[in-house]
């Protein structure tokens, strides 16, 4: 029984998280968000520290649960390991712990997090990781289901679906979930847990808390036979059968080595139960101690292109329109600075997922990998719009009111005069001032001294809040004859 809770709760949490990326409405995150926000490494970085202190507790009462059931990453090697086990069952054997290989990984995770390398970092990251394979590989399948719904729909003159752009964001991006989606299916396939019991960072720090643990899994010497059955069901590789001894720090409570067990020999139970039932003569080796600075370091350091709009109008195909090279990067408001936004974000593209302007984008810059950033080509960032702050769990975009982000200026916007058709084909336009939503474009005559000479753009700083909608609805290509340049620090106007 024991067993099909977790399977449940660990399914429905799973299916819950892997929505949310998925939601290109936003509509769950208003429910379901919370789901997000109690992950291990973006609390962290939120300094939640009311959510870490709630996942330290419900490990040290039910040990690793936190792997086998709220993280989705986990959830997903289980889902490989089961898939593996329809072809060769009782396939798994103890093998003794890499302690080097998990401290080190350990290491090199905080050491480049504090450094501020945070590409090493977001890749280890277990619900960053599951963020990418979601957004980048799952959402666009997502996506073209909507589209045949919506166009099947639209035959029956019925609107209950809308069609959404499909795009890849950022290839190199892609790349990266594509290599971890392999990597960690692979060891998945093979080992069970692999990843999380040799690599995996909070995996380390939530085993060395697992070892104090009030409930745990617990083999009895009186009932056992000595058959080996747990430790061939047993996806952590953790049960030493021969020994009668578990290894708590890789036990990820799954319960597979409970349900096994046809004798009732193994039981979870109290952990002065747990040391009781051990064998006489065998003396408990205790090596939390060597590790403690290491697991605690973690806790106290830790505290593209997209694709264009080609509406035509009906009469000719409009160039692409290229994104320029930005001088430096813009966060969205709420975000305070590039620098806040490389301190807290995960890079797990959940406010990519969300974003229904499609202006924000993983980075392909190498200071800010796989990062959110923001590009007009498809569309602009609404003023109204809140949604990537709702739904951040990392603090990276705090949250903001519709009235503050109206207020909140990210850059100002910088008219370039060589690209305006204004100059080079001699036409009329103010495309620019009509749209702007702050009022900071205002169109004055080129030559003040011809009242019939064309206008031209000039942009008032002080109330420009960098939207990008002049940038996004300039006619000019290949390049915008208007662009936004970021500020080093979001202010209030």
């Amino acid at each position: 029984m024991l067993r099909k809770i977790r399977v449940f709760l660990a399914t429905v949490f799973f299916c819950v998280v892997t929505l949310l990326f998925l939601d290109f409405t936003g509509t769950l995150h208003a429910w379901l968000g919370w789901t997000a926000k109690i992950q291990f490494l973006p609390a962290l970085l939120a300094l939640n520290f009311g959510v870490v202190a709630f996942l330290v507790a419900l490990t040290l009462v039910f040990g690793r649960i936190y792997c086998s059931v709220i993280c989705p990453l986990g959830v997903m090697q289980d889902i490989f390991s089961w898939a593996a086990s329809k072809r060769k069952k009782n396939r798994f054997n103890y093998s003794p712990a890499k302690s080097w290989l998990r401290y080190g990984v350990l290491i090199v995770f905080i050491v480049t997090l504090v450094m501020g390398f945070d590409v090493v970092a977001h890749i280890l990251a277990p619900y960053s990781a599951y963020g990418r394979i979601a957004q980048n590989l799952l959402a666009p399948i997502w996506g073209l289901g909507n589209n045949v719904l919506a166009f099947l729909a639209e035959r029956v003159d019925s609107y209950a679906f809308y069609t959404t752009d499909v795009w890849i964001r950022s290839w190199g991006t892609f790349a990266v979930a594509v290599a971890t989606l392999v990597v960690v299916g692979f060891l998945a396939w093979r080992g069970g847990r692999t990843y999380c019991n040799t690599i995996c960072p909070v995996g380390t720090v939530l085993g060395f808390i697992s070892r104090f643990s009030l409930l745990k899994p617990v083999i009895d010497t009186t009932k056992c036979i000595d058959c080996g059955l747990c430790a061939k069901k047993c996806k952590a590789s953790c049960i030493d059968a021969k020994n009668h001894k578990i290894d708590y720090s890789r036990c990820v409570v799954c319960m597979d080595c409970l349900e096994s067990c046809k004798k009732g020999a193994v039981v979870y139970t109290l952990r002065k139960n747990a040391n009781a039932e051990q064998p006489k003569g065998e003396e408990k080796v205790d090596t939390s101690r060597k590790n403690f600075l290491v697991s605690a370091g973690l806790l106290a350091a830790s505290a593209v292109k997209a694709q264009e709009m080609k509406l035509d109008g009906g009469y000719a195909t409009i160039i692409d329109k290229k994104p320029r090279a930005p001088f430096r990067t813009l966060t969205p408001a709420g975000s305070l600075s590039a620098k806040n936004m490389a301190d807290h974000c995960t890079g797990c593209q959940l406010c990519v997922a969300v974003c229904p302007n499609k202006v924000l984008s993983p980075s392909p810059y190498l200071e800010n990998f796989m990062q959110p950033a923001m590009s007009f080509e498809k569309g602009y960032c609404r003023p109204e719009c809140t949604k990537c702050s709702e739904v951040c769990p990392a603090g990276a975009i705090r949250p903001i009111s519709r009235e503050e982000k109206s207020s909140t200026s990210i850059g100002h916007a910088v008219w370039v005069k060589r690209n305006c058709v204004v100059i080079t084909d001699n036409v009329e336009c103010g495309n620019c001032a009509e749209h702007c939503p702050s009022g900071a474009i205002t169109m004055v005559l080129s030559d003040y001294t011809n009242p019939k000479s064309k206008k031209i753009p000039v942009i008032n700083k002080e109330r420009c809040i960098g939207c990008g909608a002049c940038e996004h609805l300039c006619p000019s290509r290949p390049y915008s004859a208007i662009y936004v340049k970021s500020y080093k620090y979001h202010k209030t106007i």
